[in-house]
């Protein structure tokens, strides 16, 4: 795409730079923010919101490193942006504010 081969050794921040795109974490961490606020705007009747609600009580973890679980990870990304999970309700404020501009 720029013309490099892996064989110049260029970095990859350098060369996201002159393409003008962030990181795929990035990309991934503000469309899973835009679906959680999608998720927050529904009204509690709405079946995503009432899959929130079940309770597992009988689930058990395999061994190994414990998997964090969606809502674990939103908090993260939350907690990451500085961001409260009250301002989804103003649909506007919340995709400016959960948005990861491009370089270019």
């Amino acid at each position: 795409m720029c013309g490099h081969t892996r064989l110049d050794k260029i970095r990859n921040e350098v060369i996201r730079g002159k393409i003008g795109v962030v990181t795929i974490e990035d990309k991934i961490r503000e469309a899973r923010l835009r679906w959680c606020g999608h998720i927050r705007r529904r009204s509690m009747d709405a079946p995503v919101r009432r899959c929130e609600k079940l309770d597992q009580p009988d689930y058990g973890r395999s061994r190994g490193r414990l998997q964090k679980s969606w809502s674990e990870v939103v908090q993260h990304d939350l907690k990451t942006f500085g961001l409260v999970e009250d301002m989804a309700q103003d649909r506007r404020l919340w995709r400016a504010k959960i948005k990861v501009a491009d370089f270019g």
